[in-house]
């Protein structure tokens, strides 16, 4: 198989050679022993993996070149803790770890912070999910978790909510045989990507809407309320309902 040649981080990944398992297996064991030629035939071995999984990550406004060397910096990592005495593939136990060294830093670089208190707020609540969970032995809901902390239940919503950290939808899930299973494959029919990225851009087009155009859309479409029965609620005409309903679907469309 022939690859096109590829300069990221002024290294010609065409010219890169791919490791068998036993050669990653032997050049592993060797490293633990202390052989740095082994270690450095190791990583130079493994860099087309962690290329493979950058690729996923460069729909985010990043440099390539950074998200490479922060994969190697995962890679390294994975090579000095694998255990041999595993039975697992040297791949398997690499993947997760480079990845996870991708996602630390794209969360510490992105521009979207978290305040301190929320977060002690996500902390204190996942606390006290962990207590009621000893107490009742069932999954405690957001509003119990609030109501034990004296908080309003949106308020511990959002702070949860403010901690998960987001993943790609080519996030593997399961790997086996050097077969990997993706977020995407676990959506479901062929267009469930086109769906699920379509879905994202009407909420987000929805977000920008004032308040009063939301609320027509929701008592409209939500509720099945006649323009009529929305005008009487909010003590506006039905013609202005007709308009203002209009001018919101036109922004959605556009």
């Amino acid at each position: 198989m022939q690859y096109s040649k590829v300069e990221i981080s002024s290294v010609n990944t065409a010219s890169l050679k791919v490791l068998s398992e036993q050669e990653n297996r032997d050049c592993l064991k060797a490293a633990a022993a202390g052989d740095k030629e082994a270690r450095e035939r190791l990583i130079t071995g493994n860099l087309r993996l962690v290329l493979s999984i950058v690729q996923r990550f460069r729909s985010r406004d990043e440099n390539a070149d950074d998200l490479f060397q922060v994969g190697c910096i995962g890679l390294i990592k994975a090579c000095d803790r694998f255990d041999v005495s595993l039975d697992l593939k040297f791949s398997t136990y690499a993947v997760p770890m480079i990845i996870g060294e991708l996602r630390r830093y794209l969360r510490d670089s992105t521009p979207i912070r978290v305040s301190r208190s929320m977060r002690d707020t996500a902390y204190h609540a996942m606390q006290m999910k962990e207590e009621l969970i000893r107490e009742t032995d069932t999954e405690p809901t957001a509003g119990l978790i609030a109501k034990r902390m004296g908080l309003p239940e949106r308020q511990v919503v959002a702070a949860l909510e403010s901690i998960v950290e987001p993943i790609s939808l080519y996030e593997p899930v399961f790997s086996e045989n050097g077969d990997a299973i993706y977020v995407v494959d676990q959506l479901g029919g062929d267009d469930s990507e086109a769906d699920w990225i379509e879905e994202i851009s009407l909420k987000e087009e929805i977000g920008k809407l004032d308040p009063r155009e939301k609320l027509i859309l929701h008592k409209r479409f939500m509720e099945g309320r006649t323009q009529t029965e929305v005008a009487k609620e909010i003590g506006i005409s039905q013609a202005q309902i007709s308009r203002l309903e209009k001018e919101a679907l036109k922004k959605i469309k556009s």
